[in-house]
């Protein structure tokens, strides 16, 4: 790789060993993607939860952390793992807590602030178009690259952490305009009509185009969807392809028109009716007995908050209701009374965290909960390999179903 002046420093060691360690790894990920050189990137986001970095991983941001070390761009966490003023009714251990509070404590040292979100494009520094960053959770990328038109791919965590330390990334992937360019061609028949209809949409996109080295480009949209909605439709697209980039023609920002995105050279296939039907037709399980009802991943915005607010007004749960949102959400959430509302019919609001990054099997095991019903393509997607049956509903019918303890 080409290598300036400061790069080569940070190889000899003249910025300290964080740094020597942090530009060694890039150069080794760099030299995987045939990158050419490093391109500057304004900030990092780095997922933070114990459960994915372990002993070893939390051990070794604190030898970071014993250096001196510092990040030199503004950096970011994603959901932590455990939520401390509520973690024991959950199931989860004093040893978990302690790890979290161990990785929070050297995370803050060497300068990231812990904003324990995955919806940061909704809540703190939200990027611009051309805008490279170095972004770890594949909704916060696909959201990221897609809806703002800024860069980044999926950096794994000591990648993320590689970035804040030195500054920049290895140029490759969606850092250059070539493979920003659409590969397949999507025409969209039936329109989605709530959260839960664009994530089937975007799972359905998603399993389709089965890389991440493809771009899909979806036309026949007859509305544009809100910030809430695309959120649910990319985190859903990527969980289902590990797709981080799509485009909407006349929505999205590098795709005004077709041809804008290289869209017009690629054969249209149609999303039918039965494709929808089928990928959530998977997850449906009416009239079976509910155990537990979750809303995250991606967590609430302070819109979501209200809309559910609203459905809990006057009524009670019977089975437990996991709410998570962004510690930037719940302030507002809670002076508007929203928290109040959903915590007065029997759910339990959760600060940072994302239910399928806390643990989630062992919550599972300590509750007894299989059955699980959620409005997150996203999560119904993830869970099935966590020892649940997940099952995917609208917003409105996850609160009846918990209402009624059954399945609607």
């Amino acid at each position: 790789m080409n290598l300036n002046d400061e790069e080569r420093a940070m190889r000899n060691g003249d910025f300290g060993p964080a740094q020597q360690w942090a530009i060694n790894h890039q150069i080794q990920v760099g030299a995987f993607f045939d990158a050419v050189d490093m391109v500057p990137v304004s900030q990092a986001h780095m997922m933070a939860d114990p459960e994915s970095v372990g002993e070893a991983g939390v051990a070794f941001i604190e030898d970071l952390a014993r250096s001196g070390s510092q990040v030199v761009i503004p950096m970011i966490t994603d959901p932590r793992g455990v939520d401390l003023a509520y973690y024991q009714p959950l199931g989860q251990t004093e040893d978990m807590a302690s790890l979290e509070r161990r990785f929070i404590a050297t995370c803050e040292a060497i300068g990231i602030m812990m904003t324990n979100t995955c919806i940061n494009y909704q809540t703190i520094m939200p990027p611009v178009r051309g805008d490279h960053l170095a972004y770890g959770d594949t909704g916060v990328v696909i959201y990221a690259n897609s809806v703002c038109g800024a860069r980044s791919n999926f950096e794994g965590g000591p990648s993320a952490l590689a970035a804040g330390l030195t500054g920049r990334t290895p140029r490759y992937g969606l850092h250059l305009d070539s493979l920003r360019r659409a590969t397949r061609r999507f025409q969209v028949t039936n329109q989605p009509k709530n959260l839960t209809d664009w994530g089937i949409l975007g799972a359905v996109i998603g399993k389709k185009s089965g890389s991440y080295w493809e771009v899909p480009v979806v036309e026949g949209l007859e509305s544009i969807p809100t910030s809430d909605e695309i959120k649910h439709f990319g985190a859903a697209m990527a969980s289902y392809g590990s797709t981080p980039l799509f485009h909407l023609v006349g929505i999205t920002p590098e795709a005004q028109n077709l041809a804008d995105c290289g869209g017009d050279k690629c054969q249209a296939e149609t999303i039918t009716a039965d494709d929808i039907a089928q990928l959530g037709g998977g997850f449906s399980g009416r009239g079976d007995k509910l155990d537990v009802v979750v809303f995250a991943a991606p967590q609430l915005s302070i819109v979501e908050m209200q809309q559910l607010a609203a459905l809990c007004r006057g009524v009670t749960f019977k089975v437990p209701v996991i709410v998570c949102t962004a510690p930037q959400v719940i302030g507002d959430a809670r002076r508007m009374g929203f928290t109040a509302q959903i915590v007065a019919a029997g759910g339990t609001i959760l600060e940072g965290t994302c239910f399928y990054n806390q643990y989630a099997r062992e919550i599972g095991e300590a509750n007894g909960w299989v059955r699980l019903l959620s409005n997150s393509a996203k999560i119904v997607n993830i869970l099935g390999g966590y020892g649940y049956k997940p099952a995917l509903a609208s917003m409105e019918n996850c609160v009846a179903s918990a209402i009624e303890g059954v399945i609607q």
